[in-house]
């Protein structure tokens, strides 16, 4: 199967990418690279806008607006405009940081958080602390914890037409399978045996219930499971660390995927210059528009 490269973007660690149905657009973040971008595959348009910390993760609102989550909040943002702060979700854990984020179908805003594996500098603080846990945000900004369940690196945030909730444990190879109840996660169940293919991270799913899971850390793969757990197929890419993954173009039926050069060295990107690049792929099913955030602009 014929894997493109979109654009050459060298971003550190390219994450959350959603597609945009109404501008025709990719949005996405570069934790390590303090930049959020956008791309308009029909005409090349690459617009980049540099921010002074940590972002991990974009949505839509339905205003046309994001929601953002940084280092310690979620915040609520123009395309180019002033960050407004929403939520701070883990006020008394200055240790831990954002991570995975999304708009769930309800139109709240969920977030996981993790040990801070970021020194300031950008560069690798080796962590193996399991402090992580999932929270929702609702458009007034109150926050919920989602469960107790202690998570090493929380990824993959994506809900089937059953009402599970699957998310992942990048550091235990782990995908799981939660029922929600009340609000609140529940009865927590491994969704898949660990693949053999690098580590679980972002995730997205396609019409069909498949869920098209990123393996990084030298996986060079993006692998389908299905709501029953088996894996369906798996695509290679020609990256080691592929990070998050979107249906997008006018039919959705365009996987898009970001990489990272996260830790790599010089003679290794110097050998692998693709390494941080988005790559587009035609996996011959297609996806579903993303769900947008409810509040916005006062």
């Amino acid at each position: 199967m014929q894997v493109e490269t979109v654009l050459a973007a060298g971003d550190v660690v390219g994450e959350s990418v959603v597609w945009d149905d109404r501008r025709g657009a990719l949005i996405w973040v570069d934790i390590g690279g303090r930049r959020i971008q956008r791309l308009v595959p029909e005409t090349g348009e690459h617009t980049i806008w540099p921010v002074g910390f940590f972002p991990t993760s974009v949505g839509l609102r339905e205003d046309g607006g994001a929601i953002v989550g940084r280092t310690q909040d979620v915040a609520l943002w123009e395309f180019g405009g002033v960050f407004r702060v929403l939520a701070v979700p883990e006020p008394g854990r200055p240790l831990n940081r954002l991570n995975e984020g999304r708009v769930a179908p309800d139109g709240s805003f969920w977030v996981g958080t993790m040990a801070n594996n970021l020194t300031p500098a950008g560069a690798l603080n080796p962590t193996s602390e399991r402090t992580g846990h999932y929270y929702r945000v609702t458009t007034h900004g109150a926050v919920t914890r989602l469960s107790d369940d202690a998570y090493g690196i929380t990824n993959t945030m994506v809900w089937l037409d059953d009402g599970r909730f699957v998310t992942a444990d990048t550091t235990l190879n782990q995908l799981y399978a939660y029922r929600v109840e009340g609000g609140l996660l529940t009865d927590r169940q491994d969704f898949t045996p660990p693949l053999d293919r690098g580590l679980p991270d972002g995730s997205c799913r396609d019409a069909e219930g498949g869920v098209w899971t990123c393996r990084v850390v030298g996986g060079y793969a993006v692998a389908r499971t299905m709501p029953d757990g088996t894996v369906d197929r798996v695509i290679d890419l020609p990256c080691s660390w592929p990070t998050s993954c979107t249906f997008g173009g006018d039919d959705l039926g365009t996987l898009y995927v970001t990489s990272a050069r996260f830790t790599m060295t010089r003679e290794h990107l110097a050998a692998n210059p693709q390494e941080g690049s988005l790559f587009a792929v035609r996996p011959g099913v297609v996806g579903l528009r993303e769900n947008r955030f409810a509040g916005g602009a006062a």
